[in-house]
């Protein structure tokens, strides 16, 4: 395979890295970064343990696996994941809901290596993040590739086929395990469900009939779970946003703003969950489907194994019966009344976060609830179908 069609997405080899961060350690603003993140570390040591990585897994390893642990221990109540489903020695195309933009990822990347797997994941990143040149930078040297956005039709298409192969190599070829969200941005209104978009482009890469190159990408979908979502007030003020303005647009800033919020916001409890890989439901399939119907069952089987693997706190269950005006969970003991009042609390103080000039209380209030009730109301259909 001529790996070169890769070279304007792949994460950096090797033999690239020490350019690379050479690059990044010559950059004013990574070093204000660095600064903050890392601010009991004089540069010049941060420079020369950046210097002595030779690989990117090393890198992962020196700054991003220590700075995650400490988030975790002061910004929730822990993370943790079940990935018994899953051999550890194999590696995987993990697909997930999208809770955080930085985070999904990055504390996947430390469960593996806690639980026992080998390596880490690359992991599918979309350009509109690349803000500025030293994220780029840095996100190809921690083991990301760039999905493009924003292309005409016939763009997309050859962005796809170039994604899919990747991946297809990356799995095959490389033995990486990679990460991807189930559909493109996080699910505001954590209601998450699989874009048939994410799923045809699987079946881009590879050989074979569809059936086997989707299970050449050794699928696993995995639910992530979060007992409070930090940036829950900045997804509601976009929602009224985008309600008042059918036009509006993010600004670059906002994204930065969203960032910084979900990885220093207070998170709670922090769960993911692998469930088995696909490769043998897939056999199942009658090689006669037509392809479009892989898609969708494909899709469905996606959907139901991220919401039926869903871990569920007090705050799912509380927004759940504040929006139906019932309460039905309190009397199956899922939460109790001062948990409630809590949340009730909670619920004002992120509603009075949002900085608009004109606040939709109620609305704001309705979508918050819906964020933390609608993985609850999905486990529910799922265990039930």
């Amino acid at each position: 395979m001529n790996t070169k069609v890769f070279d304007d997405i792949r994460p950096f080899t090797s033999e690239e890295l020490p350019v690379a961060i050479e690059k990044l350690l010559a950059d004013p603003h990574f070093r204000e970064v660095i600064g903050v993140v890392f601010e009991q570390m004089p540069w010049e040591d941060f420079t020369a343990m950046a210097r002595s990585c030779k690989t990117s897994l090393d890198f992962q390893k020196a700054f991003c696996y220590p700075f995650l642990k400490q988030l975790v221990a002061t910004k929730s109540k822990g993370l943790t994941m079940d990935c018994s489903a899953v051999d550890k020695t194999g590696n995987y195309t993990f697909i997930s809901n999208h809770r955080d933009i930085v985070l999904d990822s990055a504390f996947l990347s430390v469960l593996l290596l806690d639980n026992g797997f080998s390596n880490t994941t690359e992991i599918a990143i979309g350009d509109n993040l690349l803000i500025y040149p030293w994220i780029e930078t840095l996100v190809r040297i921690n083991k990301s590739f760039i999905v493009h956005r924003g292309l005409t039709i016939r763009q997309q298409l050859a962005s796809s086929i170039q994604i899919s192969s990747y991946m297809h190599y990356a799995i095959q070829e490389k033995k990486e395990n990679v990460w991807i969200a189930q559909r493109q941005g996080r699910a505001k209104d954590s209601n998450d469900i699989t874009q048939r978009s994410v799923i045809k482009m699987f079946g881009m890469g590879g050989e074979g009939s569809l059936i086997e190159r989707l299970q050449q990408l050794n699928l696993v979908p995995t639910a992530i779970s979060y007992e409070y979502d930090p940036c829950d007030y900045l997804k509601a003020k976009e929602m009224q946003q985008k309600r008042d303005n059918p036009d509006f647009q993010k600004a670059p800033d906002d994204d930065l703003v969203n960032m910084r919020t979900g990885i220093f916001g207070w998170k709670g409890e922090i769960h993911y969950k692998a469930a088995p890989c696909l490769n043998d439901w897939l056999a199942t399939l009658n090689s006669d489907t037509p392809n479009n119907d892989i898609f969708l069952l494909l899709r469905d089987k996606i959907n139901v194994e991220i919401h039926k693997n869903y871990k569920l706190y007090p705050s799912n269950y509380i927004a759940a019966d504040m929006l139906d005006g019932e309460a039905v969970w309190a009397k199956h003991g899922k939460y109790r009344q001062d948990e409630r009042a809590a949340f009730e609390q909670y619920l004002g103080e992120r509603i009075a976060l949002v900085d608009l000039p004109n606040p939709d209380t109620d609305y704001l209030r309705q979508q918050i609830l819906l964020m933390y009730a609608n993985p609850l109301y999905n486990y529910c259909n799922a265990v039930e179908s």
